[in-house]
């Protein structure tokens, strides 16, 4: 059992069963609350539409490479719309992730969430057989610099129009959880990590998670969120865009939604997607099949905190 995993021994409950308890069947385990960010907003921003600026419209000459550098549109091939994400824990108890698999010859490892009991502290022996897991982490080395354990599924992107219907989506390969930024309201919550204690090894073990970085050969790994803390993702890292380059001009919501098929258990689902709404406008006119006569002017309208539409 890793260091790491140990420390978290006094502090979690290890779900069992695909019956798991629920919030309002077993008040003594404190579940978390994933609360999705507004897009394009740094971690731990208020929220204030006029202070997220944290996204841009970046061309780029290879449609293919997850972090192009941004060029002008007369070279480029494709235009991305790039934009932070950042996820939010403001529940009652951190959200914990194990992974593990048996030997390297498993090219992912398996996903439990673990729970943090509010009665006694107690922890079963181990996984048991009964419990279910819940995704998966895969190792994603697109480069020496960002080589570690990402944790699949956890959040996606969309532009959609008014009617609903799904203009784009992500390409996103995954995150790596930790405490990177503590919440603007974390002063208003329940149960963040003190200075000492379990809770405060946790969140300090969370703080420097970095998913087993160059470590492809592990068979364990730990992930998640603090109460009061958030994970983002800023709009230079792989894959944190869509591509934009035959949208039409228009008005569109660009949607965040985190634990979107509800596999990890939260407190509440009902803030878990977040919208900006936004205009796209080619002053050159549309790219055609060889050439992008100019970048799309995208202006962010308002701001739908814990809503999927917007526009």
């Amino acid at each position: 059992m890793l260091k790491k995993h140990a420390v978290l021994a006094a502090v979690v409950l290890l779900v069992a069963a695909a019956s798991a308890p629920r919030a309002d069947a077993a008040p003594d385990v404190f579940l978390p609350d994933l609360r999705q960010a507004i897009p394009g907003c740094a971690g731990g921003s208020s929220g204030d539409l006029a202070q997220c600026d944290a996204w841009d419209v970046c061309p780029v000459i290879d449609p293919a490479v997850p972090s192009g550098r941004c060029v002008p549109a007369n070279v480029a091939k494709a235009v991305r719309l790039r934009f932070t994400s950042a996820e939010e824990n403001i529940g009652d108890g951190p959200l914990l992730l194990f992974g593990h698999r048996d030997d390297t010859n498993q090219d992912t490892m398996s996903v439990r969430q673990a729970l943090r009991n509010g009665s006694d502290g107690s922890i079963p022996a181990g996984y048991t057989s009964a419990q279910r897991a819940t995704r998966a982490f895969t190792y994603y080395e697109p480069a020496v610099a960002h080589q570690h354990w990402h944790l699949m599924n956890f959040e996606h992107f969309a532009l959609v129009s008014p009617q609903g219907k799904t203009i784009v989506t992500d390409r996103k390969n995954g995150f790596c959880l930790g405490d990177r930024f503590a919440v603007a309201d974390v002063g208003t919550l329940d149960h963040v990590p003190g200075d000492t204690g379990p809770d405060a090894d946790l969140a300090g073990t969370l703080r420097s998670n970095q998913c087993r970085h160059h470590e492809p050969t592990a068979l364990d790994v730990l992930e998640g969120i603090s109460v009061g803390a958030g994970d983002d993702y800023r709009y230079t890292v792989d894959f944190q865009w869509l591509d934009i380059t035959h949208v039409p001009a228009g008005t569109y919501d660009l949607v965040n939604t985190v634990n979107a098929d509800r596999t990890l258990l939260e407190a509440n689902y009902r803030n878990n997607s977040s919208a900006v709404a936004l205009t796209i406008e080619w002053p050159q006119g549309m790219p055609g099949p060889d050439a992008i006569p100019a970048a799309p002017v995208v202006k962010f309208l308002r701001a739908c905190p814990g809503q999927p539409r917007c526009a």
